[in-house]
């Protein structure tokens, strides 16, 4: 990972535990790895306070990473203003 990736990373506010290889914001929130659609849109209309969502590597089956048919059980964190992560959401393997 670049020098400026990671730094665009932390100036986000996303945690090094929680990185993974993209990152994208939207309407004042940052987005880390392969977060759902679904996610994000309930992300938005919940509106809480925290820096964003993070799924943390690149699991197989999430958005972009393989058949949606099956996949491997993973989390999307909601990643706090204090850099703590909590679950969002849980996907179960399929």
């Amino acid at each position: 990972m670049g020098t400026l990736l990671i730094r665009f990373k932390m100036d986000q506010g996303i945690p090094a535990k929680a990185f993974s290889c993209h990152t994208g914001t939207v309407d004042g929130y940052a987005l880390e790895g392969h977060v759902p659609a679904a996610d994000i849109r309930r992300l938005l209309d919940e509106r809480p306070d925290a820096v964003g969502l993070a799924v943390p590597g690149m699991p197989y089956g999430s958005p972009g990473m393989g058949s949606e048919d099956s996949r491997d059980a993973y989390d999307v964190l909601l990643v706090r203003r204090d850099g703590s992560l909590e679950i969002f959401t849980s996907y179960q393997a399929a």
